[in-house]
């Protein structure tokens, strides 16, 4: 890929942000082994090559590094350039930026739901609403990982990145809520998946600074590791060894923000490997743009294939969210996920307020449904009478910040599946998902309970002094409906109920996962099968979404799995 005076400033703006963000953040100028991937040399050669310095990618190669040399190739900048643009009062904004510098990248599943995946270093960690639980001692059993160990790595984790949120009067009122309505028993602050109403940790601190999985870069062994930023792979490389009959993984290609190409490698002598952490979009997309997926796919698109592996892009879920906005009379605070309800039909019940939406929300919107549209082929459903009608509603709702709250529900698992194609052959492009939202009737029944749940807390004597008397629960819910939040049909005009309403009103709370599962991708030990040298480890080789919200699981797996190749590193 050539020089073209476009890249040359496109490269040269990047290098300036980092630069900027290096001078004036403390705790970016501690990692000097964070670079812009336009100073790597042509060759490298690592212990370890981290694809993807996210959720999972940044424990992970803090650990590896610790006896190993470790390479990390990330896609996105950095988090630490503008702190104030990850900042709590920020949430919505950073989220739906699609500027190309944004730390967010917008998709819209086949389902017509509008998502997004993480490009910076932290992964989603930068960009979602904070809340951390961990998954359930069940979870973690039946994962096969060890307690002990899972323990140590949860708190590890916890030391660097996790706080107790402050609980003021939204939040609280929905907490009471909750325990009013019978979403007992109440558990207090814990970390803890359990069942009732609790209280979770946040990444958030007390002034609304997030603090990220980047953080965790923080235990890294500077010598030993190199962190590339704006570092695109474009394809793992394979080698067939005398006397073995299966691929091995053995180095890169990738790109810099220049399109100027670099490679690395493995180092020969040890037991080194090339790690996948580029997520549940990332992972199985980079394994079919390498050679290992369906061979009928990957020769429709031209890919030599490695390994005929079918299972690659299979089985894709994404927890169903659904929301309901409650406008208040009175004011309420910014507040992101704190109090979590985890009732016993399987649904979860969160809340965040006064979230910096502004008058230009509906705008936003249309902007990021029509940019995304144009890149998938899919039609926009924005007309100019429903936009006006949408900038009416927001500005019935808003100021500088949502008047109100809203209350969500996400669901257990799902049961629900779905699966990733290529569109093309470009890495940096969406592929294809599909989530198949509500296939499975028992998600769609959890949803209709999570539904009734919420209700009965908007009706809650708790919440009463923050909803207006004369405007019923049917009201919010007709509301919800006339704001095009996706690209699903609604139907306004027919005779409604709460199933219909979770079908129409489905949104995503980005915790999806699958695509390289465990026992069908990879192994027990992540190592994908029938290659050597090659792992995935972060949440597309998940089942199920561990406990409420997934990041500190995911986190939690890169530490867990690091210790674990470190010790068999060294144990012979």
């Amino acid at each position: 890929m050539g020089w073209t005076l476009d890249k040359f400033i496109w490269a040269l703006l990047v290098e300036c942000i980092l630069l900027s963000g290096l001078s004036h953040s403390g705790k970016a100028s501690k990692y000097a082994f964070v670079r812009e991937a336009t100073s790597a040399p042509p060759f490298l050669s690592y212990d370890y090559i981290v694809i993807g310095g996210g959720t999972s990618g940044c424990p992970l190669a803090a650990t590896l590094s610790q006896g190993a040399r470790v390479l990390v190739l990330e896609r996105g900048g950095s988090p630490y350039t503008n702190p104030e643009r990850i900042h709590l009062k920020n949430f919505v904004n950073s989220l739906a930026d699609i500027s190309p510098s944004s730390f967010s990248q917008p998709f819209i599943s086949t389902d017509g739901v509008l998502n997004a995946r993480a490009r910076v270093l932290g992964g989603g960690s930068v960009l979602n609403a904070g809340f951390y639980s961990r998954a359930s001692s069940d979870y973690i059993r039946i994962s096969g990982w060890n307690e002990s160990l899972a323990e140590e790595s949860y708190k590890w984790v916890e030391k660097k990145v996790v706080f107790e949120p402050p609980m003021l009067q939204w939040q609280s009122a929905v907490r009471d809520g909750l325990l009013e309505v019978g979403v007992l028993p109440y558990n207090e602050f814990t970390y803890d998946h359990l069942n009732g109403t609790k209280i979770g940790g946040t990444i958030f601190d007390k002034k609304g600074n997030r603090h990220t999985a980047a953080d965790l870069l923080e235990y890294a062994d500077p010598k030993n590791i190199s962190v590339y930023l704006h570092a695109t792979v474009q394809k793992i490389l394979f080698r067939y060894n005398t006397g073995k009959r299966r691929p091995e993984a053995y180095g890169v290609i990738f790109i810099d923000a220049m399109g100027v190409m670099h490679r690395a490698y493995l180092n020969r002598k040890g037991k080194n490997e090339i790690i996948l952490s580029a997520g549940a979009i990332g992972s199985p997309q980079l394994l079919m743009l390498s050679g290992i997926g369906s061979a009928k796919h990957l020769q429709a698109h031209g890919i030599t294939v490695v390994l005929d592996r079918p299972w690659v892009g299979q089985d894709m879920a994404d927890n169903p969210m659904n929301v309901l906005v409650v406008p208040s009379p009175l004011p309420v605070e910014v507040s992101l996920v704190q109090t979590v309800g985890i009732t016993k039909s399987g649904s979860f019940i969160e809340t965040g307020s006064g979230l910096s939406l502004g008058p230009s929300w509906s705008e936003r919107l249309q902007k990021i449904f029509e940019f995304v549209s144009n890149q998938s082929g899919q039609p926009s459903t924005f007309s100019s009478e429903n936009t006006q009608r949408v900038a009416d509603l927001v500005r019935f709702l808003t100021g500088p910040t949502l008047k109100g709250g809203i209350i969500i529900e996400k669901i257990t698992g799902p049961r629900s599946t779905g699966h990733l194609e290529l569109i093309t052959t470009n890495p940096s492009d969406n592929p294809s998902v599909t989530f198949n939202y509500f296939k499975d009737p028992e998600d769609l029944r959890i949803c209709v309970e999570g539904m009734k749940t919420i209700i009965d807390v908007v009706n809650s004597k708790a919440l009463s002094k923050f909803r207006y008397p004369n405007l019923p629960v049917q009201a919010l819910l007709n509301l919800m409906l006339l704001i095009p939040m996706n690209l699903r049909p609604k139907h306004v005009n027919t005779a409604y109920s709460l199933q219909q309403y979770c079908i129409d009103t489905v949104l995503t709370i980005w915790h999806y996962h699958g695509g390289c599962l465990t026992g069908k991708v990879v192994d027990h030990d992540y190592k994908v099968i029938g290659v050597e040298a090659l792992r995935v480890i972060d949440g597309s080789t998940f089942y199920r979404s561990p406990g409420t919200n997934p990041q500190a699981t995911v986190m939690m797996l890169g530490r867990y799995m690091g210790e674990q190749i470190i010790n068999k590193r060294f144990s012979g």
